[in-house]
């Protein structure tokens, strides 16, 4: 790893630009061909805090990868070419718009007017303990009714008379089929005992014998 600390400006930190290389053994030549490249981007920015340089080979591919932080971001960009030096090019040049392009958004960001919108508050006075106690009171006493109204035995609205058909299981199956209905309470016509059909799932249909 080759660490080189490049000074921008007398009235800036300077930041570091660090070199490696993975599967390549980096020159001398490819680390200062690098940071010379690299070192002309300052004048874009002097927020600059330092820069990651890696070159790589594989086969016949020469990969660049540059990551840039500058600010509170990372910008990156990477270059493969047959030849070190021209990935070194193509990916110095790609980090530069790229952080034109950030300058640009940084710019446009400030530029931006904000709109301010009149926003009406109400403000009101906060309940004494007093007041709280008697509508926590009133809170318990609401729930406990509601408890009781809904578990209380529910009183008979009215008697009516459902005549109770005799039936054979196909006849049931038949009005069933035709109702619609999920169950029927019936008679059957062969041993005179109630039945309650209904629906399963599956469409198809059980029979209930409570009296067998």
């Amino acid at each position: 790893m080759n660490r080189s600390k490049v000074k921008i400006d007398e009235s800036v930190q300077p930041y570091n630009i660090t070199v490696t290389g993975r599967h390549v053994l980096v020159t001398e030549a490819m680390k200062n061909y690098a940071i010379e490249k690299v070192s002309k981007i300052d004048r874009l920015s002097h927020r600059i805090i330092d820069v990651i340089i890696t070159m790589d080979i594989q086969k016949l591919e020469h990969r660049v990868d540059i990551v840039l932080k500058v600010d509170h971001i990372k910008i990156k960009s990477h270059a493969v070419c047959d030849d070190m030096y021209v990935s070194i090019d193509k990916a110095v040049d790609k980090l530069e718009r790229q952080l034109l392009k950030y300058k640009s958004r940084i710019r446009d960001h400030q530029a931006k007017k904000l709109t301010v919108v009149d926003m009406k508050v109400n403000v009101y006075q906060a309940p004494g303990q007093e007041e709280l106690s008697d509508v926590n009171e009133q809170i318990e006493d609401e729930s406990q009714r509601r408890l009781e109204e809904n578990y209380k035995p529910r009183h008979i609205l009215s008697s009516e008379t459902i005549p109770l058909k005799i039936l054979t299981n196909e006849e049931a199956i038949m009005k069933m089929e035709l109702s619609g209905d999920a169950f029927l309470i019936f008679r059957s016509e062969n041993d005179m005992k109630l039945k309650v059909i209904y629906r399963k799932s599956d469409q198809n249909y059980g029979i209930i014998e409570p009296e067998a």
